[in-house]
């Protein structure tokens, strides 16, 4: 029999306590996050068994427009009624918008800094148990970040305090509305980027730990050894998650066991099978319907701006 305890312990962060280690990743779905499919969406992985979902990607802009207290508590009610905790992850423009850091003036940067404490406010009210700036995969917090795609020439570049000080400023602006709502404060990094390396990475990591992010989202593994890019952020003193093909119960085991992470992300895992959680703690892995990495109605759907699907549902 193999041991998944280490997948179902327990783990408190401050004082919110995940019921296991397991983390559905934001991923985009192209179902609108309040509509009747997709709290239905959201809704089901959490039967499954995770212990904290992470809505996709949303723009900050979208808070206080179409995104309300009252558009929203719908989708955390239906997730929190299924036993799992809830987060989004708020991005800085419209989702799918392309936006240098040389492409902004003095009061866009204002407006989205803006944007991120007006949507902290309504997810700390809408009753969510999380946000999670995303400043990882390319996209713009991370090409601030990084010596190549950072191309301004003020104060928001230069060394690297400066390529931090957008993801910081972001930071310390939300942080007391988290305090105030008693909200988590996540972070996704991409722990190796264009320019820049692992020790670059630790240096604002430490910034964004000591500016208040209580849990860390490194992401993606390499493809050398699962969760080993969240490994070196292990020692920086909050919960770190893992993410990279996860939905291999060896390769999650081993994140674990290792001590390359607190957390494991799941994502496509979850799509082909909502319940992997549940099958793998009762030790039913036969039953798993498995991810087989085709792509066809998962990012092939994407593409085509249709809601996310699998082939291998039956």
């Amino acid at each position: 029999m193999t041991n998944v305890k280490p997948l179902f312990t327990p783990l408190t962060v401050k004082t919110t306590t995940l019921r296991n280690r397991i983390v559905m990743p934001p991923m985009v779905q192209v179902r609108d996050i309040v509509s009747p499919e997709g709290i239905a969406w959201y809704a089901r992985r959490a039967q499954g068994g995770v212990a904290l979902v992470i809505v996709e990607a949303t723009g900050v802009n979208r808070f206080g427009d179409d995104l309300t207290v009252k558009t929203l508590k719908p989708l955390v009610d239906a997730v929190h009624d299924a036993g799992a905790l809830i987060a989004v992850q708020l991005f800085p423009v419209s989702f799918g918008r392309s936006v240098t850091p040389a492409g902004l003036d003095a009061d866009e940067i204002d407006a989205i800094i803006a944007d991120y404490r007006t949507a902290t406010r309504i997810c700390a009210d809408a009753g969510f148990d999380g946000v999670e700036p995303h400043g990882a995969h390319g996209y713009l917090i991370n090409r601030f970040f990084s010596p190549m795609q950072n191309r301004r020439t003020d104060g928001w570049n230069g060394d690297l305090k400066a390529r931090m000080r957008f993801a910081l400023t972001i930071v310390n602006t939300i942080r007391p509305t988290c305090d105030d709502g008693g909200m988590l404060l996540l972070y996704r990094h991409t722990p190796v980027g264009k320019g820049y390396g692992i020790e670059e990475s630790l240096v604002l990591a430490q910034a964004l730990v000591d500016a208040g992010v209580d849990v860390l989202d490194l992401s993606p593994s390499s493809v050398d050894a699962p969760g080993d890019r969240a490994a070196p952020f292990m020692g920086l003193g909050v919960p770190c998650i893992a993410v990279g093909n996860l939905d291999v119960v060896e390769r999650a085991l081993e994140v674990r066991n290792a001590g390359r992470a607190d957390l494991v992300a799941i994502g496509r895992g979850l799509i082909a099978d909502p319940d992997w959680p549940i099958k793998v703690q009762t030790g039913r892995f036969d039953d798993i319907v498995k991810c087989i990495k085709c792509d066809v109605k998962c990012f092939g759907n994407l593409r085509k701006r249709i809601p996310v699907e699998c082939t291998q549902w039956a």
